[in-house]
């Protein structure tokens, strides 16, 4: 079993930064793919970001590429998620997931309890 911790959510007004970071823990696994997803009241989950450690390859969403970057520490098991340029519909729960293999859009295996990110306007 894997367990992902999240953290790095809060507050921000609109153009600042955040860094979003998640660790995994609780299994050892090799070649692991991790991804960001984040969530909006009322709305489906949608797809952010994820990477694949084994070939250092990353995927983005198209409304966040340029301004999001994914990035892994793959010897302390966790996964960054970098944000710039932030805009107030950015504002989501935001969750770490974690899979061995497949696509690298989903489904995930794994999650996290999600971090809360707001921009102000």
């Amino acid at each position: 079993q894997v367990q992902l911790v999240e953290s790095g959510g809060g507050l921000v007004q609109a153009g600042g930064s955040l860094r979003l970071s998640c660790a995994a823990s609780g299994h050892t696994f090799s070649g692991p793919i991790m991804g960001w997803f984040r969530q909006v009241p009322g709305l489906e989950r949608e797809f952010v970001a994820a990477i694949r450690w084994s070939a250092d390859s990353a995927v983005y969403a198209s409304s966040v590429k340029g301004r999001f970057t994914i990035s892994g520490d793959n010897a302390k098991n966790t996964v960054f998620l970098q944000m710039n340029s932030l805009k107030p519909e950015d504002t989501a729960v935001y969750y770490c997931a974690a899979k061995t293999g497949g696509a690298l859009t989903g489904p995930y295996d794994y999650w996290g309890q999600g971090t809360q990110v707001t921009v102000s306007s």
